[in-house]
C-alpha cells in the first residue's frame, strides 16, 4: 500500500461556486443524480433559444457547427479522436446501437452485474430473447469487489460484457482494464456505461479499449438531459445505424443536393448520430460543460473529490474514536473495488458505533489514496490506513447508516 499523503500535499481545485447559480445555504452533492448547470451553460442555452426566434439567421452550416465541437471536446475527455464519437440522446440509444452491431449467436451469453441500471439491460434482454441466448448476472460479491466476480463469469460462450465503470446505486468501481484483458482472451466485446463516473474519474479509451463507451451528459459532464455521446471502436465503423437520417449521409452539408440520395455515410462514428443531432438548444449547453471540465482537467477534479470525501470519512472516523482503537483495517487486494461499508461482518447492524461495540473490528476494501494520516483533533495520533472510496461515495454513508443491506443498496446519491 502506498504511503499516505499529508494534508499539505493535497491538490484542490479552488472553490468554483461562483460559476454556478447555487445559493450559499445549499450544499449540492448529488451530481450522480443530475448536475447543476454552469452559468455559462445557462447563458449559452438562453442564447440558443433566442436565436430560434430569428430563424433567418440559422444557416445550413449551423447544423454541423453545433455538432463537431462536441465531438472534439468529448474525444479529448476520453483520450480518443472525433471520428470515434457519435452524438446520441440517451444511454439506452447507445446500448441499442451496440446490441445492433455486435456479433451474437444462439447459445452465447452476455455478462452484466446485479442491479445494473435498466438502460444497460433491456436491449440485451431483447437480443438474447431473439437469438436464444442468455444473460449471466454477476451477483453482488460479499466483499463488494465486482472485478474478480465479473472475470469469473466470463467464459468461452460470452459474446458481450456490458458493465458500468461505477455502480449506480453505491459507487462501487470495476477495474475495466482487468475486465478488458479477460474479454480479449475470451473474444468478448466490452460495452461500458460510464454515466456515473466520466467527468469525475479519468478515462482513456486507449488504455481500456472498449468496443462501445456510452455517456449521458447531464451528470458529471455538466450538460443537459437529452444529449449524450457514444464512443465506437473503429472496427465497428462500418456498422448499421439505428436510424437512417439525412444528416449522417455523405455530402449532407450541401443542402442543394440532399435529394441526390446517397448510399455512403459520413465518416467514422458519425453514421451512428441520432437524427436531429444538431440540437441547437442542448449542444451549446453541453459544449460549455465540456469546455469547463477540460479547463479544470479531470485528474485534478478526481483528486479534489478524493480529498473532500476522504476528509469527510476521516472526520467521522475520528468522531467515533476509531483512529485510536484501530478497529478499521484495509485489505490491499482490491485496487479498484469499492464495496458498501456493511460488507464485513455480513450481519445487519443499526449504526456505526453499535457495530464496532458488538464486533470490535471492521474490514473494508476501499479503492483510492489515503490523504491524511493524523487526526487534527488528536495531534500525534495516527489514523488507521483508510483508502479513499469514490467521488460519489458520500456523506450519508458515514453520517447515518441504513438499518438493512437492502436499504443501503437502494439509497442513491
Amino acid at each position: 500500500m502506498n504511503e499516505p499523503l499529508t494534508c499539505e500535499e493535497h491538490f484542490m481545485i479552488p472553490n468554483q461556486a461562483h460559476l454556478f447559480d447555487i445559493p450559499k445555504e445549499v450544499t449540492y452533492l448529488n451530481c450522480a443524480y443530475t448536475s447543476p448547470l454552469l452559468k455559462t451553460a445557462r447563458a449559452a442555452g438562453k442564447k440558443a433559444v433566442q436565436a430560434k426566434s430569428q430563424p433567418w439567421n440559422i444557416t445550413p452550416a449551423h447544423f454541423f457547427s453545433s455538432i463537431e465541437p462536441l465531438r472534439d471536446l468529448f474525444s479529448k475527455l476520453v483520450d480518443g479522436s472525433p471520428d470515434q464519437v457519435a452524438i446520441i440522446p440517451a444511454v439506452s440509444y447507445g446500448i441499442a446501437l451496440a446490441a445492433k452491431n455486435l456479433p451474437f449467436s444462439s447459445g452465447q451469453n452476455i455478462v452484466v452485474i446485479e442491479d445494473q441500471f435498466p438502460s444497460n439491460i433491456y436491449s440485451w434482454k431483447r437480443l438474447t430473447d431473439e437469438k436464444n441466448g442468455k444473460i449471466l448476472t454477476v451477483s453482488r460479491p460479499e466483499d463488494g469487489n465486482w472485478t474478480p466476480a465479473v472475470i469469473d463469469m466470463i467464459n468461452s460462450e460470452t459474446a458481450i460484457v456490458a458493465v458500468p465503470n461505477s455502480h449506480w446505486t453505491d459507487g462501487t468501481l470495476l477495474d475495466l482494464v482487468r475486465i478488458k484483458s479477460e474479454c480479449r482472451k475470451a473474444g468478448s466485446a466490452l460495452v461500458i456505461d460510464a454515466t456515473q463516473s466520466l467527468g469525475a474519474l479519468s478515462f482513456s479509451v486507449k488504455e481500456i479499449q472498449p468496443d462501445f463507451l456510452i455517456y449521458d451528459s447531464h451528470k458529471w459532464l455538466l450538460g443537459a438531459y437529452g444529449l449524450g455521446f457514444c464512443y465506437v471502436d473503429p472496427k465497428w465503423h462500418d456498422g448499421i445505424p439505428l436510424e437512417e437520417n439525412w444528416l449522417n449521409r455523405a455530402g449532407s452539408e450541401d443542402f442543394s443536393r440532399l435529394v441526390d440520395y446517397q448510399d455512403e455515410y459520413q465518416p467514422g462514428a458519425r453514421r451512428f448520430d441520432v437524427g436531429g443531432a444538431s440540437n441547437f438548444f442542448l449542444s451549446p449547453v453541453a459544449q460549455a460543460g465540456l469546455t469547463q471540465l477540460l479547463e479544470w482537467q479531470v485528474p485534478e477534479i478526481e483528486m479534489s473529490l478524493k480529498t473532500i470525501t476522504t476528509q469527510m470519512a476521516f472526520q467521522r472516523t475520528c468522531r467515533h474514536g476509531l483512529h485510536k482503537k484501530k478497529y478499521l483495517s484495509v485489505s490491499e487486494d482490491s485496487p479498484s473495488g469499492l464495496p458498501p461499508i456493511y460488507t464485513q461482518p455480513p450481519s445487519m447492524w443499526k449504526n456505526f458505533s453499535t457495530h464496532f461495540a458488538e464486533h470490535n473490528r471492521f474490514q473494508a476494501k476501499i479503492a483510492g489514496q489515503l490523504f491524511c494520516n493524523s487526526c487534527p483533533a488528536c495531534p500525534g495520533e495516527k489514523m488507521v490506513k483508510l483508502r479513499y472510496a469514490a467521488p460519489r461515495w458520500s456523506l450519508w454513508q458515514w453520517s447515518g447508516f441504513p438499518t438493512t443491506e437492502a436499504e443501503n443498496r437502494s439509497r442513491h446519491l
